[in-house]
């Protein structure tokens, strides 16, 4: 049981490895399949819908700390808006188009980050959400028949 849940918290944000560690811990590659996609669906689900409140909070957070370093009398510099970060996602963004998006920012990003940016940009599309749900699923199906491949062909 904790094996289960271990896996699904690690792979909440770390879900590119986490089916790697399926078959370390003795699980089967359905058991490392299942705990890894409730892992991402819930982390995937959570920040989706979440994405709004994070930016605001994030938004404000800069304000507050703005605000007291007027109070003490410090000025801190205007923080670029269109950094060499920025910069660059906006470019894959463009280059790869809306699926290529869905599918690399949550798996190379991390879920978290991943779908935060992926809703910044695609939540008015209705299809946004089922289908970073279904990369989700087949990246973790391709990942965890990787790594039961490698454990059968070492063994």
């Amino acid at each position: 049981m904790w094996k289960y849940i271990g896996l699904a918290i690690f792979s909440t944000w770390k879900f590119m490895f986490a089916p790697l560690t399926g078959p370390a811990a003795g699980l089967s590659f359905m058991e490392t399949f299942f705990s890894c996609l409730a892992g991402g669906f819930l982390s995937a689900a959570i920040f989706y819908f979440g994405s709004s409140y994070f930016m605001q909070l994030t938004v404000r957070r800069h304000a507050n700390k703005v605000k007291r370093a007027a109070e003490k009398g410090k000025k801190i510099p205007v923080r670029r808006k269109f950094t060499k970060t920025n910069r660059r996602i906006i470019f894959i963004k463009q280059k790869i188009g809306m699926y290529a998006a869905l599918w690399a920012f949550p798996l190379f990003l991390s879920i978290p980050v991943g779908t935060v940016i992926t809703a910044k940009f695609y939540k008015h599309h209705r299809k946004t959400f089922p289908l970073i749900l279904f990369f989700l699923m087949a990246d973790c199906f391709l990942i965890s028949s990787i790594a039961f491949y490698f454990t059968d062909f070492i063994s």
